[in-house]
């Protein structure tokens, strides 16, 4: 049977899925298709390659429909998008913070939020820059997140005192946190 470029990426996601982002790899992808692994850079050339296609492949999770019609809102919506769409892929988030993915589910997502954000009266310079400290938050925000899926690490600060002041609100649960901070970058 013919592999084509989208079950090499598929099986790169079910691997990335099963074992985490170090099992991905050419050989992992080569064996799990039952090819030899010259198929598998036929079709994506190189592991930078393959990451931004996964990249891309993850970001298409965020749907683009039935969004809501005014722009702040509609802005949020989509970060909330995103965050589930990096969450629902085990290493997800690093995944898509270690590349710089100009693909196609990319672009329209950063398309839809960008035109959000302009339809909520944003300027075009604060509409690009709140669009990329966004993403920068959300995807920071995901990866410790997956870095910590039970939200059980609390750090130990010392004799730091205003760390200790606000120790118990740095360790809340990640959706208020997000949200909070969804809420500061449209403000």
């Amino acid at each position: 049977m013919t592999k084509s470029q989208a079950d090499v990426v598929r099986t790169a996601l079910e691997i990335l899925d099963e074992h985490g982002a170090e099992a991905v790899s050419m050989r992992a992808i080569a064996h799990r298709l039952d090819v030899r692994m010259n198929t598998v850079l036929w079709h994506v050339k190189t592991k930078a390659r393959l990451e931004e296609l996964m990249a891309d492949a993850i970001v298409a999770g965020v749907s683009l429909s039935g969004l809501p019609r005014d722009g702040r809102e509609r802005a949020a919506e989509i970060a909330r998008r995103y965050r589930r769409a990096l969450l629902a892929h085990r290493d997800g988030a690093a995944v898509v913070a270690g590349t710089y993915a100009a693909e196609p589910a990319t672009l329209d997502t950063a398309e839809a939020l960008v035109a959000a954000l302009l339809d909520g009266g944003m300027a075009e310079r604060e509409a690009a820059w709140t669009c990329w400290s966004l993403i920068y938050f959300v995807l920071g925000l995901a990866q410790e997140e997956q870095a910590s899926p039970d939200g059980s690490r609390v750090p130990e600060v010392g004799e730091r005192a205003s760390l200790r002041r606000v120790l118990p609100f740095l360790t809340e649960e990640f959706d208020g946190r997000f949200e909070f901070g969804v809420a500061k970058l449209l403000a």
